[in-house]
């Protein structure tokens, strides 16, 4: 069966288990994702309908690629994909079918973070709180919701000046998400949790549904997911999860390693399989990666072994600033560039956003192409206008949505006028605005009608063309100065409604749901396509998931990397997010660090990480900043 070739003893192992409770400990590199596929091929094989399997992940990325893998494991005459779903789209699903029960219109919209961020400012402004950070105020929100805490509760339990002011705030909040018919992130996962936990009815259903459930990333999961979890697996305990608390990063949003440690007794009679040989880096790599995290003490043992080559040296560089640690990347991406190293296979890995900048300077100079994680094709404003039209065809309560729109194209409609339609007064405006306001809303009135009508993708370029957006585009092209910048936005929604022409088979409105849920759900690493090529530049915390030939680590400095803020940081946490930056690697691995830096304005002496010292001398060659020529030298040796 082909399902069952090419596994090694543990992951045959995991794949033949198929009832009860199975939690598969995976390292990085072990072949997760090829055993959880093999394995829901194998349900199959035996009877299993695909209907009655869900497996759950945490990106859109992660998730298509399951997909693809299961349906290649298939026999053509099967026909039909268990659900393979983020636990945010999943939410989504669940809330859209039991809108009523949860108490929520069906057409609900999806608030990004960008959305929140803007309406916890308007409330700072009208409670007269202005001293407090939107952010920080979110975070906490966020926080609480993903620990499955709404604002009744919370609000019951805060003492200090600050909790008093989130309360106050979080109040607002909601009944500005209430009033726009939407929910934020985490109330897609808050709210699911609530409905599964209170309605009986609602929980046996789903439960007979997807009496099979695979949760990927566990480690990974906040309150809230674990519920959810605990919940849809019900009293079968059908239920296979994959983890590695060695890879636990994400404590900061509310992630906790112990739902993975505590899964035997939440599920008595659990199967646990250890997948140990990794298939991706080489054994230097490896002896790094497992030296830096047999230190940890909250894991469950496990030591990373392969069969692949020994490969060269860890190349360690102590730069003087953090100039000459970006010169010494931007040389050695270079160097492995002319040695045939793809730049799309070369990943800058740093603790903090702001050490991107220098890095970018250097690669600017050298010449040398380069991307930056994080900028998202959804985030484009013309993207984001088209998708806000038909938000609030679906929505018609989405003031926020309404607002965007009104401008876009400019309609000589000013926020006086705005103010006033929204209260439904379009009657004491003046003849001129009311023709505006007419001429809007009749606009919107064909979105919506295209939205229930029409296949998605003709719903997308109708949108563009109805709402004027298209001619105000082609207008500007003839203006001379904005030509490229108006082809520019014409192509990017041309894209826009090719991506859409997926969702063409779902029934209206159905297919557009799909598309504006995608869109709210999108992450950094569901944009990111190597074919693109350039160098890859990214946080730690972003590249978890993926591999490169050629990884760099820098800014390796006590108080960086390992952080050491007095408040949050967790010196375990640090070096689980070290151990995944080395096993991101599959041939190289260079570390550097800058003895001096410059923060706040000011430049300071610094101390080499911890870390460093950590590995194994024999496994490092050190490189000397004071003689390019040993630096080139150094890098050729390693490389070969």
């Amino acid at each position: 069966m082909k399902h069952l070739e090419n596994l090694n003893e543990r992951q045959r192992e995991a794949v033949l288990h198929t009832d009860g409770p199975l939690l598969i400990v995976a390292g990085a590199g072990a072949g997760k994702t090829k055993t959880i596929t093999h394995r829901i091929a194998h349900l199959i094989s035996k009877g299993v309908p695909a209907r009655s399997i869900l497996a759950v992940t945490f990106t859109n990325k992660a998730a298509g690629g399951m997909r693809e893998r299961v349906q290649s494991l298939l026999p053509r005459e099967k026909g039909g994909l268990p659900l393979i779903a983020t636990f945010h789209s999943l939410g989504v699903r669940i809330l859209r079918e039991f809108h009523e029960r949860a108490g929520i219109p069906r057409g609900f919209s999806i608030w990004d973070r960008d959305d929140s961020v803007r309406a916890i400012k308007k409330t700072l402004q009208k409670l007269g709180t202005e001293e407090w950070k939107p952010s920080a105020i979110l975070s906490v929100i966020s926080r609480e919701k993903g620990n499955g805490t709404d604002f009744k509760e919370y609000s019951q339990h805060n003492h200090s000046r600050f909790e008093r002011a989130v309360a106050d705030i979080w109040k607002e909040y909601e009944e500005s998400l209430v009033k726009e018919g939407a929910l934020d992130f985490d109330d897609l996962l808050l709210r699911t949790q609530q409905l599964l936990s209170g309605s009986e009815e609602v929980r046996s259903l789903l439960q007979m549904r997807w009496p099979y459930i695979t949760i990927d990333e566990y480690q990974d999961t906040n309150r809230s997911q674990y519920e959810i979890a605990r919940l849809l697996a019900g009293e079968r305990r059908n239920i296979c999860v994959v983890a590695d608390g060695d890879q636990n990063i994400y404590s900061w949003r509310g992630a906790s390693v112990a739902h993975m440690l505590s899964f035997e007794k939440q599920f008595p009679g659990t199967k646990i399989v250890l997948l140990e040989e990794n298939y991706r880096s080489t054994r230097t790599i490896l002896a790094a990666a497992n030296m830096i995290i047999e230190k940890n003490t909250q894991r469950i043992p496990k030591n990373l072994f392969t069969q692949r080559e020994t490969g060269g040296p860890i190349g360690v560089y102590l730069a003087r600033t953090e100039g000459d640690e970006a010169w010494f990347v931007a040389e050695n991406v270079r160097l492995l560039m002319e040695k045939g190293t793809p730049a799309s296979e070369i990943a800058v890995l740093y603790r903090e956003n702001f050490q991107s900048r220098v890095l970018e300077e250097a690669f600017l100079a050298a010449g040398i192409p380069y991307r930056v994680l994080g900028t998202r094709f959804f985030e484009r404003k013309e993207v984001k206008d088209v998708l806000s039209y038909l938000r609030a065809a679906l929505n018609p309560r989405s003031t926020s949505d309404l607002a965007r729109i009104v401008s876009s194209p400019p309609r000589g409609i000013g926020a006086v006028t705005l103010a006033k339609m929204l209260a439904g007064n379009d009657d004491v405006l003046p003849p001129s605005a009311r023709a505006k306001a007419r001429a809007f809303r009749a606009a919107l009135a064909a979105i919506e009608h295209a939205v229930k009508t029409l296949p998605a993708s003709e719903t997308v370029y109708f949108a563009f063309e109805s709402s004027g957006m298209e001619k105000h585009f082609k207008e500007s092209q003839r203006g001379g100065g904005e030509r490229e910048d108006g082809s520019e936005r014409i192509d990017n929604v041309r894209e826009l409604v090719n991506l859409s022409t997926k969702y063409d088979f779902e029934a209206p409105p159905a297919g557009i749901e799909r598309l504006l849920e995608e869109a709210a759900l999108m992450t950094d690493q569901d944009s990111l396509d190597k074919n693109e090529g350039g160098a890859m530049l990214m946080t730690v915390h972003a590249s978890k998931g993926l591999e490169f030939d050629v990884v760099f680590v820098t800014g390796l400095e006590q108080g960086l990397f390992p952080e050491s803020r007095d408040d949050n940081s967790d010196p375990e946490e640090e070096r689980r997010l070290f151990y995944v930056a080395l096993t991101r690697a599959r041939k190289q691995i260079f570390l550097s660090s800058a003895g001096e830096r410059s923060k706040w304005g000011k430049r300071e002496s610094t101390i080499p990480s911890e870390f460093l010292s950590d590995i194994d001398p024999r496994l490092i060659s050190h490189m000397d900043y004071r003689d390019f020529a040993s630096v080139r030298g150094a890098t050729e040796r390693i490389i070969e």
